[in-house]
C-alpha cells in the first residue's frame, strides 16, 4: 500500500477539481479547465486503418472544437436557438469534438446509441423535440440530419462568438413508446466531477499527476461511458485511446500499442476476457495449465509464493497479459450490472486489479469500490459512497425504517433535475431528496454496499423465497457452445406460480451431439444447485438475445416472448411448438411442404421421410449456418420468393417457412404458376 506522503500528493491533486467551486459551476468551466489544464498533453489516441497512431494534443484538440463549432454554426443557420440536437456516433476522437460543439452553439446535445435503429433514434428526437441531428446513417429523419464530413467540409467561421448551453440529454430506456431521458445541468455534472475529490484517501492508483491512458470503448452515450471515462479523464488533462471498433483484434491491438493504462467496461467484456484465458488454457499443456490456476491463487492472495512456484513469477504473468490485454492495465473497474465472482477472481488473479462500480441514467456514477485489498475486491462490493453522495437502503415494503438490505435510496446533487417521459418534460421525483433506484442493496459492518438485483427481476417464489437471476446465471456461463443466456421468472400459459426460467444462445456451429452434451452440462449444473435456485424451465432462443443499451440481456422482453408463447423460443426438452395451418389451404399448404422438404433434404442430404415440418433446422437437424445460407438460396431459387433478411434465423423448420411463404408471398407463387 502507498505511503500517506503518496496518498497526501494523489489527493492535492484531485482537489484542483475544486477550482469548479469559484465558477458559475457550468460544463463551459468544465471544457475550459480541461482543454487549458495540460495543453501540451496527448487528449487522444487513435489509430488509422493501417493501424499508425494519430496523437492529438489538447491545444490542437481546443482549436478542432472551436472551428467545429464555427461550421456548425453555419449549418445549423436555420435550426432555432437553444434547441436540442442528436448526436448520435461511435466512440471516435470525433466524438469529443462535436460534443463540445454542439454546446459551444447553444445546443442542447441528445446522446443517441450509435447501433439504434432509425426508427427508434426518430423516436427519441421527437420525444426529446430536438430540431436536427448530427449522424453518419443512411435513411432520413423528420429533422436535418448532417453527416460529420459534410460538416468539417464547410468552410470555417473565425468570427463564431460562443454562446454556450449548459444542458445533456442521456437515454435511459423505452427507445420504443414513452422514451425515458434524463436532462442534466452543468452544476450535476460539475458535482460528478467533484465527486472524486476525496478517492486519493483510499487509492494512488485510480487518477494520479502523471500520464494516464484510458481506454475508450464504452459508448459515450453510456452514463458508464461519458461519466468514467470521457468526464473523469478528460477533465484532469488524461489521454482516451480510441480502438478502430469493438472487434477482439481492434480492441487487442489499440490497449497494447495505445499503452493503455486504465480500462473500464461492463461485465460482459470482462466475462469475455476470462472465457478467453480460459479458453486458451485449455489448450496449453497440463502443465501450463497448472501455472496459471496457481498464478491465479497466488495473486488472489489463496496461496504463498513458495506454493505457487512458477505462477508468482513476474514473467509468466506478463505471458498471460500480453495475450489478454497487455502488460501495462494500473486499473480496472466493471459497471452496469452484475459481475461474476468467477470473473472477478480471474481477472484479478492474472494480475489486472479489477474493481466493482455503481451508478445509473438518472444519477450518473455514484460509487466504486475503490480498496487495493484484493480480499476486498473479491467480495463484489460497489464500495462506499462518493464525496458528496448519500446512500441509504429502506424495506422492500416501503416501510421508512432504514435496514441492512432492501431498496437503495441515493442523494446527490449529480441527480438529474429533470426528464423527458413520453415527449413530456418534468421534474425528478424524490422522497426528503433521495431517488429511489430500484436496486436490492446489501450494507455490510464496514459500511460498503453491495447490489443484488433489480427489484423487477427479482423473481418471488410460491414460498414467498427471493430469488436473484444474475446469480443463477452465473452458473451456467461458462457451459461450452452457450453465446450467452438469461434467467427470469416467467408464467407460461397455464401455470399458477412464476416459475425459473434459463433461456440460452447458442453458438451457429452446434449440431444434434453438442446439443445433447450442452443439455447434460446444464442438468448437471442445475442438479448441483440449492434447491431454491434450480431452473424450472429451459429453453433455446433461435435468434441472439436481445440487449439493451448497458449491453445486459432485455429480461422484460423475453419474459414477454416466453409468455405470450413466441415461436423464436423452443422448449429445451423437446416439447416443439407446431405451426398451425387452420383456415389455411390445404392443398397449398401440402404442396409447399413436399416442395421446402425436398429442400431441406437436398442440403442437408437427409431422407425426405426423417425431415418432420417442425424439426428445427439445427436443434434437430443437424444444420450448420452455411448450408442454411444454401437451403435459403434454393427456397428463393426454386419457389421464385424472397425472404427477408430478417427473417434468417428465425424460420428454422418447413412449416415456419411454409406459413411465411403463404403469408407473405402470394403474389410471387402466383406469377411461379403462371409461369
Amino acid at each position: 500500500m502507498a505511503n500517506q506522503k503518496e496518498h497526501d500528493r494523489v489527493t492535492k491533486f484531485l482537489r484542483t477539481n475544486q477550482e469548479l467551486l469559484k465558477t458559475s459551476q457550468s460544463l463551459r468551466d468544465i471544457y475550459r479547465i480541461s482543454v487549458d489544464r495540460n495543453p501540451r498533453k496527448p487528449a487522444m489516441i487513435s489509430f488509422d486503418e493501417a493501424g499508425k497512431k494519430k496523437v492529438l494534443k489538447y491545444s490542437a484538440f481546443k482549436n478542432q472544437v472551436f472551428v467545429t463549432a464555427g461550421k456548425l454554426s453555419r449549418a445549423f443557420s436555420a435550426i432555432p436557438a437553444g434547441t436540442v440536437v442528436g448526436l448520435k456516433l461511435k466512440n471516435s476522437a470525433k466524438w469529443p469534438v462535436f460534443f463540445w460543439a454542439i454546446l459551444m452553439t447553444g445546443h442542447t446535445p441528445l446522446l443517441i446509441n450509435a447501433a439504434l435503429q432509425n426508427e427508434n433514434t426518430q423516436n427519441l428526437l421527437t420525444q426529446a423535440k430536438a430540431k436536427s441531428i448530427i449522424t453518419n446513417d443512411d435513411g432520413a429523419y423528420s429533422v436535418p440530419s448532417f453527416r460529420v464530413n459534410d460538416i468539417l467540409g464547410l468552410e470555417a467561421n473565425y468570427a463564431f462568438v460562443p454562446d454556450w448551453a449548459d444542458h445533456v440529454i442521456f437515454c435511459s430506456s423505452g427507445t420504443t413508446g414513452d422514451a425515458k431521458m434524463a436532462v442534466y445541468t452543468g452544476k450535476n455534472l460539475c458535482a460528478q466531477v467533484l465527486a472524486s475529490t476525496d478517492m486519493g484517501l483510499v487509492t494512488t492508483d485510480l487518477m494520479y499527476p502523471e500520464d494516464i491512458r484510458i481506454f475508450a470503448m464504452i459508448p459515450f452515450h453510456h452514463i458508464f461511458g461519458f461519466v468514467a471515462v470521457f468526464l473523469w479523464f478528460t477533465f484532469y488533462g488524461k489521454t482516451l485511446v480510441f480502438p478502430n471498433s469493438n472487434a477482439t483484434k481492434d480492441l487487442l491491438y489499440a490497449a497494447q500499442k495505445g499503452g493503455v493504462t486504465h480500462l473500464f467496461s461492463v461485465p460482459l467484456f470482462w466475462d469475455s476476457i476470462a472465457q478467453a484465458v480460459n479458453r486458451t488454457a485449455a489448450l496449453q499443456s497440463k502443465k501450463k495449465a497448472t501455472i496459471l490456476d496457481r498464478m491465479i491463487a497466488y495473486n488472489n492472495h489463496k496461496i504463498d509464493r513458495e506454493e505457487a512456484g512458477l505462477g508468482a513469477s513476474t514473467a509468466a504473468r506478463k505471458a498471460v497479459q500480453k495475450k489478454a490485454l497487455g502488460t501495462k492495465i494500473r486499473y480496472a473497474i466493471s459497471g452496469g450490472g452484475y459481475l461474476s465472482p468467477k470473473t472477478m477472481s480471474l481477472i484479478n488473479g492474472i494480475g489486472y486489479p479489477l474493481h466493482n462500480g455503481y451508478g445509473m441514467t438518472e444519477l450518473g456514477v455514484t460509487s466504486v469500490d475503490l480498496s487495493p485489498n484484493v480480499e476486498h475486491r473479491l467480495k463484489g462490493s460497489i464500495g462506499k459512497p462518493l464525496y458528496g453522495v448519500e446512500y441509504k437502503i429502506r424495506p422492500l415494503d416501503g416501510s421508512g425504517e432504514e435496514t441492512d438490505t432492501g431498496e437503495l435510496y441515493v442523494r446527490s446533487a449529480i441527480t438529474h433535475e429533470r426528464e423527458y417521459l413520453g415527449g413530456s418534460l418534468s421534474r425528478v421525483k424524490t422522497e426528503d431528496g433521495f431517488f429511489a433506484t430500484g436496486d436490492v442493496a446489501y450494507r455490510d459492518a464496514q459500511g460498503c454496499y453491495y447490489i443484488k438485483s433489480r427489484i423487477k427481476d427479482t423473481i418471488i417464489l410460491s414460498n414467498g423465497e427471493n430469488v436473484y437471476p444474475d446469480e443463477i446465471e452465473d452458473y451456467f456461463k461458462d457451459v461450452s457452445h452457450l453465446n450467452n443466456c438469461v434467467v427470469l421468472g416467467v408464467k407460461p400459459k397455464g401455470e399458477k406460480e412464476e416459475l425459473i426460467a434459463l433461456v440460452v444462445e447458442v453458438d451457429n456451429q452446434i449440431n444434434a451431439e453438442g446439443i445433447s452434451k450442452l443439455k447434460a452440462d446444464i442438468n448437471a449444473i442445475n442438479e448441483s444447485l440449492p434447491s431454491e435456485k434450480r431452473v424450472q424451465k429451459i429453453y433455446l432462443d433461435r435468434r441472439p438475445l436481445p440487449m439493451a443499451n448497458n449491453m445486459k440481456v432485455k429480461r422484460i422482453a423475453v419474459k414477454k416472448g416466453l409468455e405470450e408463447g413466441s415461436e423464436d423460443y423452443l422448449d429445451f426438452e423437446g416439447k416443439k411448438k407446431t405451426v398451425s395451418f387452420e383456415g389455411y389451404d390445404q392443398e397449398l399448404v401440402s404442396e409447399l411442404q413436399q416442395k421446402v422438404t425436398k429442400i431441406f433434404s437436398a442440403v442437408l442430404l437427409l431422407p425426405e421421410f426423417k425431415i418432420d415440418g417442425n424439426a428445427d433446422w439445427g436443434v434437430d437437424l443437424s444444420g450448420d449456418s452455411m448450408s442454411y445460407v444454401e437451403m435459403i438460396q434454393e427456397i428463393e431459387s426454386q419457389l421464385g420468393v424472397k425472404i427477408e433478411d430478417s427473417k434468417f434465423g428465425v424460420l428454422m423448420t418447413v412449416n415456419d417457412f411454409v406459413k411465411d411463404i403463404i403469408d407473405n408471398h402470394q403474389d410471387s407463387l402466383k406469377k411461379g404458376k403462371k409461369a
